[in-house]
């Protein structure tokens, strides 16, 4: 019998504690679950395992990016600096927690699917990175408060399942305004941020204010669109002001020795190559995160279809709650005007977390990071013009881009050992829901745990509430303003249709969504 424990311990401690192997496995389940050839499964099994390593190598490079800038930042303010980033923190938090985030994930998604199938929130969450993201919170979260491994799975499995389900349906009111109806829904975690971009637009742009999509815009500046441009561009600004500001405060000897290693060897021999190393750190993150986003898209561009054509089945009739670029197509001028006033707005935070915020209170420093503004910043200037036109998605930016710099800058608080590491997450959702899990999770024990589930709780029942009182009534969140898009001439030239004053962008359908019957013949 001694050959069945032998092999019992291997196949747990070898395979399914293995974060890679774990993910390769369901990713092989689903897929024959979806009926695929055998080639077809251990093609995907393989791509998803390796995506898995990408990620672990591209943390590996985030962190060796990150340490000097992490070094000049303590040294040049009184505060710790982070610069909010979801890939990097989750690759660093891989190697610790790589094996209880993918059970959480796969749990999660799990009990999201049975929310969606039995409660009004019919909502299947299909942003796969945002899902891995939110998981790796939750782990990290109940993790260091002292919680076992199988109560980190279960609770956080069924806290992940609520938030799936619940934040597509709470922003679903605002979603149909820029949308025109239920078809699809927001799956990413800023829903915080858009709500309140919605409110802000209302309030602020008022019922006059012209539509975003009435100016022109510099095709200069279309090259922010492109993720590891940007991360690059501005880890490298970063890197360059903060470099100037910490030789400023210490003197070059000691500066130079921020590019030193642990053994104090190896920093920087002059002042040109002190400035040129930190470009070069700043670059070198940029072909980190490149690296884990390539393993996440790798892992997802095979576990997503296996999860949705799973979904179909259970949840017949769902609405695909979808990635934040799904809006973008409904406003596209909105999009980077969002951007730039998110980014603004984040540096305000960073000015107030430095010179007040900080040295008073200890909170985290948060430089501002041109990916999460412009995904973020771009969605929220969407929903601002939705409601608001011009002003309101200039406004209703500004708050987000004030969100998603005060929220990190007090999760780090609550992420344990991760919070001194100089990344975080960057979302509001992220923010605000760590926050709340996290001060419960020290209370400690099952009170911590009952508070826990009794937030989750709250959230969902919210969601309904939102769901019966305001998506199905077709309650408008900007009454009196003309819904975006209308009057828009329809043609070969417009991408858009306009009908009963809506405008509907031609939005291909979900993968592996069924193909519309053919026309009745007459």
């Amino acid at each position: 019998m001694n050959w069945l424990v032998v092999t019992a311990e291997f196949i747990v401690n070898e395979i399914l504690a293995v974060p890679a192997y774990l993910i390769g496995i369901i990713t092989a389940v689903g897929l024959v679950a979806l009926r695929k050839s055998i080639g077809q499964v251990i093609g995907g099994a393989l791509k998803a395992t390796l995506g898995f390593l990408l990620i672990g190598a591209g943390a590996t490079l985030v962190v060796a990016s990150l340490d000097p800038l992490g070094v000049m930042l303590s040294g040049s303010t009184t505060s710790h600096g982070v610069v909010p980033t979801n890939e990097a923190i989750v690759g660093i938090a891989q190697d610790t927690y790589g094996a209880q985030v993918a059970w959480l994930m796969i749990l999660g998604f799990v009990v999201s699917l049975v929310l969606a199938r039995f409660t009004p929130l019919r909502y299947v969450f299909l942003t796969g990175h945002h899902t891995l993201f939110m998981a790796t919170l939750l782990t990290i979260v109940l993790a260091t408060s002292g919680l076992n491994a199988v109560t980190v799975v279960i609770v956080g499995g069924v806290l992940l399942g609520v938030v799936m389900v619940a934040l597509p349906a709470i922003s679903q009111p605002w979603t149909k305004r820029i949308t025109g109806d239920n078809t699809i829904a927001i799956g990413h975690f800023g829903t915080l941020g858009y709500v309140v971009a919605g409110i802000v637009g209302r309030w602020t742009g008022g019922k006059r204010s012209r539509s975003t999509e009435d100016l022109k815009l510099p095709e200069s500046l279309r090259f922010l669109r492109d993720s590891m441009v940007a991360t690059a561009l501005s880890m490298v600004l970063m890197y360059f002001v903060i470099s100037l500001i910490y030789v400023g405060r210490v003197g070059s000897t000691e500066a130079y020795l921020a590019y030193a290693n642990a053994d104090g060897e190896g920093g920087a021999t002059g002042m040109g190559n002190f400035l040129m190393s930190g470009v070069t750190q700043g670059l070198s993150f940029g072909v980190a995160v490149a690296v884990i986003l390539f393993g996440v898209r790798t892992i997802l561009g095979e576990l997503v279809p296996a999860f949705q054509g799973i979904a179909e089945r259970v949840v017949p009739g769902a609405v695909p709650a979808l990635d934040a670029p799904i809006v973008f197509p409904y406003a596209q001028n909105a999009v980077l005007i969002g951007f730039l006033s998110s980014f603004t707005a984040g540096l305000v935070g960073l000015a107030i977390l430095a010179s007040w915020l900080g040295p008073t209170f200890g909170w985290a420093l948060v430089l501002p990071g041109l990916v999460p503004h412009f995904f973020t910043g771009g969605a929220a200037g969407v929903y601002g013009n939705a409601t608001g036109g011009r002003f309101g998605a200039i406004t209703g930016a500004f708050a987000n881009g004030l969100l998603i710099t005060f929220l990190p800058a007090l999760l780090v608080g609550v992420l344990g050992g991760f919070g001194e590491e100089n990344t975080t997450f960057g979302d509001a959702d992220f923010g605000w829901y760590g926050l709340l899990l996290g001060n419960a999770a020290k209370i400690g024990g099952v009170p911590g745990v009952l508070v826990m589930i009794a937030i989750g709780a709250v959230i969902l029942v919210l969601a309904v509430v939102v769901q019966k009182k305001l998506v199905e009534t077709d309650w408008d969140p900007s009454p009196g303003r003309p819904m975006p898009g209308a009057g828009d001439p329809p043609g070969p030239g417009n991408p858009n249709m306009v009908a009963a004053g809506r405008r509907y962008p031609k939005i291909p359908p979900p993968v592996g969504a069924p193909k519309p019957p053919p026309p009745p013949q007459a």
